[in-house]
């Protein structure tokens, strides 16, 4: 049985959206620099296994009890195939094919398949117009934003496969909602949801790819690998599961919609790339569709 959910956002479960978004904003650059030297399989399982590991120590470090139900360990499987083993791989496949920030926007369809999935299979999260609008105009913000000139020579297929990513989210994210019935830790869910993914990719990888890809690896390409892992995965799934138990399915998608403005802005801060006026617009734009999500602003004004 699921429990129901705040679904407007405190303060707090915005900061933490805020915050998810910076640590996934950095896996599209992360899984880049992974692609000169290792294929898409194996940066997924390197990802996700190194993630398992961090993750497991912080549960051994904080002595929290292992779950050992065979219904909770299918659960994880279950959670790994739709929120890792799906969307990573056809994420990292897709960034071989095409560039990663048209694959950041594509990603970004992640809420309005959320909107549709969630209002169909949660009865606690309908879809309500402000919901649905703020959706379409937050998105419309992550297009003027993003150069999209590069989509009429890009592969359709690879386009397809971030689609298909999305819609696995989305998925993943009514799927999840269960968890929170089990009271378990965050660290825990997360932990059982990466270790589902290795235990499911790495036979495939292994068969694929083979394992004598990492004598030539470059030093750079495993920090970007570590990285990916642990602040873009282990760190990342803790947040996601607290704030998916705390505020729903539908709105922990919206993340989806910060990660290219977080991209953006954390180049322009480190990279010292450019803040052009179609960022600023765009941005102004996902703020305004934030707010018709959250409602407050909208009955604030309708009561005066």
């Amino acid at each position: 049985m699921l429990t129901a959910v705040n679904t407007i956002m405190n303060r707090r479960e915005w900061g933490m959206l805020v915050t998810l978004s910076v640590l996934w904003g950095g896996s599209f650059f992360f899984a880049e620099i992974a692609l000169e030297s290792l294929p898409p399989l194996t940066i997924v399982t390197l990802r996700v296994g190194l993630a398992a590991i961090t993750l497991w120590l912080v549960v051994l470090a904080l002595k929290l009890p292992i779950p050992n139900s065979p219904p909770i360990w299918i659960a994880f499987l279950t959670m790994g195939l739709l929120n890792n083993v799906l969307p990573f791989s056809l994420i990292v496949w897709g960034q071989s094919q095409i560039s990663s920030g048209l694959a950041a926007i594509l990603n970004a369809t992640a809420p309005l398949f959320g909107v549709i999935v969630a209002g169909i299979l949660l009865r606690d999260e309908s879809a309500t117009p402000p919901k649905i609008t703020g959706v379409v105009v937050g998105f419309a913000g992550v297009i003027v934003m993003m150069d999209l000139s590069s989509i009429a020579t890009s592969s359709l297929l690879a386009q397809l496969a971030i689609l298909a990513a999305a819609l696995s989210y989305a998925c993943a994210s009514v799927y999840g909602r269960r968890f929170k019935a089990t009271g378990l830790n965050p660290i825990l869910v997360a932990a059982g949801q990466v270790t589902g993914s290795t235990l499911l990719l790495l036979p495939i990888t292994l068969w694929v790819d083979g394992s004598d890809l990492y004598a030539n690896v470059p030093a750079q390409v495993w920090a970007a690998i570590i990285s990916l892992a642990v602040f873009s995965t282990a760190a990342a799934y803790i947040l996601y599961f607290k704030l998916l138990a705390s505020a729903g399915a539908t709105n922990i998608l919206l993340v989806t919609l910060l990660v290219p403005v977080s991209a953006i802005l954390l180049g322009w801060l480190f990279l010292k790339e450019s803040l052009q006026t179609p960022h600023i617009i765009g941005m102004a734009m996902i703020a305004l569709g934030l707010s018709s999500i959250d409602g407050r602003l909208w009955r604030r004004a309708s009561e005066t």
